[in-house]
């Protein structure tokens, strides 16, 4: 059932689509991200810059004060408790709808003395509204209580339809709550004992449809592929050593020739090679892939952006210039002849090494003899499109890349059998990157010092964490920071823009222009964070460093520091949370990415329900798999146990969902 017929605007139903919301289904397992307990505190127990609720009556009238950048403050006051608070309100400058002798509610931050600074306000009793709130993420154009309503309503029409899908056995045994009363205490809770019962029961069931598609994916594949080893010389691959201008590192001798031994097996190749950021896991790939091309068989590399895909190639090409190896690159904004030319080609078996981005899985991209698979930060393509390689040629090795390190019994349990391979060491000659912590909104402190090293012909990331202003979010965005600095620095400065919500060919235009060094600065949001790769971006800037995870901060900087000088990374943030400061200040002292990956397992506490996910592992919607990894653990068990018993009357509802993924490619994709 369609959203419109929920009887919302077509306006609305376009937001609403824009954030994958396009069934009634969909709002019912559109989950909050927090939840805000509502609760008046006495007056007398109110602490300087702590969250107060209140309800008051306006007693001056508003005036409104305009600031720079069409920017606003609103005053008045109010009587509570019988005392006077002047209230300030941001960016509401309508003086009309705060009139003296109206009952306003405040959600706000004391300031100290008699002052308030609202940060969210309504006109309903605050009596009505204590109690726990579900916060939603949103997009302009839809409010909390738009999607409060709309879930309501699709609860409404759809709450008593909800089909249990986890066997009655399974529900006893961990005492979980039945799946339709998960879905209305998720979104409707009257206590957060009723969201932490809600929690077991979703988070388990998305790990145990997980696990049951990952293992009936590899019963499938074991029985599909008929194993024979790929032959070819290892000394023959080992002479790819005489086209670097460097010494390979043992950690990545050692992965290579993990990777040669597995190609050489009757078993098909799973592996996975973690390590650092900028530890040289690409290079290792093209040793694999050089052995796929002289076993006589073609290699695939995936990558998850044009851009990535593009360098990839012409890396490659470099790398494999002198060895006869043919490299051809394949995405979706290629024009449709060159396209069709590239497609014919690798047909006919007159393309070693196709790089590609998710154009690689489409039905009419076939291989002469497809051997090996690679996949760059391997969580961005999920189990069904792994089927659809597979399915392209015949015992096909795979090879997945991360960045993020994780533990050896986490990765069994979401791979299963795959085999890990790690890098710790950095080639010689990599330069440290200093990263220093600026408690400060703006980088006005550090400006002078980025201009300098501007100036000595380094060019600067400047990071955000939104492409654009969102009411509901105080972010600091791309696009107002982007203006802000072309009005004062774009006289003297080439300044560009790149952000998630351009094409594919301005997103490249632009990218080619700061790779041709045509560009002094990119602002940016987190599209940079995996792979690209320019030797003179030596200087990055993160605004609000805090909304990221520290794993994603080391994955950023990362950026930086690639080629002849020093790299710099600023961590902008004015939090005064002593938990957010605690981890930037991890990043200042350390650049080992084990470490980091550490840390960031450890100072992630429960408080952080749903927080950023770890990349470099498979995303679910409600589980995490740091802090739920013993659930994890109990899903696949249960997994192992229910396919070997699948024909159980019991486990109908698992044999349909079954059925439907296999047949369809949408589920983890």
């Amino acid at each position: 059932m369609e959203v419109k017929k929920l009887r919302i605007s077509d306006k609305k139903v376009e937001v609403l689509h824009t954030i994958g919301l396009e069934s009634v289904q969909d709002l019912l397992v559109y989950y909050p991200f927090r939840y805000e307990v509502i609760e008046e505190k006495p007056r007398e127990q109110w602490q300087k810059e702590e969250r107060v609720t209140l309800e008051g009556i306006i007693i001056t009238p508003a005036r409104v004060m305009r600031l720079k950048q069409k920017m606003s403050m609103t005053t008045f006051s109010i009587l509570y408790d019988e005392e006077e608070f002047k209230v300030t309100l941001f960016n509401r400058p309508w003086p009309k709808m705060f009139p003296v002798g109206k009952k306003i509610t405040i959600f706000g931050k004391y300031e100290g003395g008699q002052r308030i600074t609202a940060l969210q306000y309504n006109f309903q009793s605050l009596q009505e509204q204590l109690g726990i709130l579900p916060v939603y993420t949103i997009k302009d154009g839809i409010t909390q209580k738009d999607i409060h309503k709309y879930i309501k309503k699709a609860w409404d029409v759809l709450g008593n339809d909800i089909q249990e899908f986890l066997p009655e056995e399974l529900r006893q045994k961990y005492r979980l709550i039945s799946k339709k009363q998960a879905i209305h205490d998720i979104h409707f809770p009257k206590s957060m004992q009723e969201v932490a019962q809600s929690l077991r029961h979703l988070k388990y069931e998305e790990f145990l449809r997980f696990q049951l598609s990952m293992q009936a994916m590899k019963q499938q594949e074991q029985t599909v592929t008929v194993g024979h080893q790929k032959l070819f010389a290892n000394e023959d691959v080992w002479e790819l050593q005489k086209a670097l201008s460097f010494t390979l590192t043992d950690d990545q001798k050692s992965v290579i020739e993990d990777i040669l031994h597995d190609l050489s097996q009757e078993k098909i190749m799973y592996r996975m090679v973690q390590g650092d950021v900028g530890c040289g896991k690409t290079l290792v790939a093209a040793f694999g892939m050089y052995a796929c091309v002289l076993s006589h068989h073609q290699a695939a590399f995936l990558a998850p952006t044009e851009i990535l895909a593009k360098q990839h190639a012409q890396n490659l090409r470099k790398l494999l210039k002198d060895f006869g190896v043919v490299v051809e690159v394949l995405y979706a904004s290629l024009k449709t002849k060159e396209k069709k030319e590239v497609v014919q080609r690798l047909k006919d078996n007159e393309i070693d090494i196709i790089v590609g981005t998710h154009a690689l899985f489409q039905e009419d991209v076939s291989f002469h003899s497809l051997g090996m698979v690679v996949a760059d930060e391997q969580h961005r393509f999920g189990v069904f499109q792994r089927r659809r390689m597979l399915a392209k040629g015949d015992k096909v090795d795979f090879l997945f890349m991360s960045a993020t390190p994780i533990p050896r019994t986490l990765a069994i349990s979401l791979y299963g059998d795959m085999e890990v391979s790690t890098i710790k060491a950095l080639p010689k000659g990599r330069k440290p990157i200093t990263t220093k912590l600026i408690q400060s909104r703006s980088m006005a402190p550090i400006l002078e010092e980025v201009l300098e090293k501007i100036e000595e012909g380094n060019q600067c990331y400047v990071v955000c964490p939104a492409i654009e202003k969102n009411e509901d979010y105080d972010l600091r965005n791309a696009q107002e920071i982007y203006q802000g600095m072309q009005q004062a620095l774009g006289k003297k400065y080439r300044i560009g823009l790149l952000h998630g919500k351009m094409s594919a060919q301005e997103k490249d235009e632009t990218m080619q222009l700061f790779v041709q060094h045509e560009l002094d600065i990119l602002v940016s949001t987190t599209v940079i964070e995996v792979g690209v790769d320019v030797k003179t971006a030596n200087v990055m800037i993160i605004y609000d460093a805090h909304r990221f995870g520290l794993s994603q901060i080391h994955q950023l900087r990362g950026r930086v520091g690639r080629g002849e000088m020093a790299g710099y990374c600023y961590l902008l943030s004015d939090t005064k949370d002593k938990d957010s400061l605690q981890r930037l200040r991890v990043c200042e002292k350390t650049n080992d990415g084990f470490e980091i990956a550490k840390y960031d397992l450890q100072l992630r506490g429960p408080g952080d329900m749903l927080g950023t996910r770890q990349s470099g592992v498979p995303s679910f919607i409600l589980g995490d798999i740091v802090q739920d990894v013993n659930i994890l653990e109990v899903a696949r068990e249960d997994a192992q146990h229910i396919l070997q018993h699948i024909e159980d009357a019991q486990y109908e509802s698992i044999r349909i969902f079954l059925s439907e993924t296999m047949k369809h490619s949408t589920y983890l994709d």
